[in-house]
């Protein structure tokens, strides 16, 4: 499991998938929340921009993401 801390109160999904190499650029992660590949806490998520806080839980393709404060 991968673990994002935040520098903030939030991190935006597709700076988190970035972040943990789930993604090469931007656009991958975008191509990817398109797509239905991307849940969050469990639910798929279509929003790019969704902003992500302390607990949630991130899954993308075998790999799980943590946010924590």
């Amino acid at each position: 499991m991968e673990q994002i801390k935040l520098r903030e109160d939030f991190i935006k999904l597709g700076q988190a998938l970035k972040a943990v190499h789930a993604a090469a650029s931007g656009v991958e992660a975008k191509e990817m929340i398109l797509a239905g590949k991307v849940q969050v806490n469990g639910e798929t998520c279509l929003q790019r921009g969704k902003k992500l806080y302390d607990g949630d839980v991130v899954s993308c393709e075998g790999i799980t993401i943590r946010i924590e404060k």
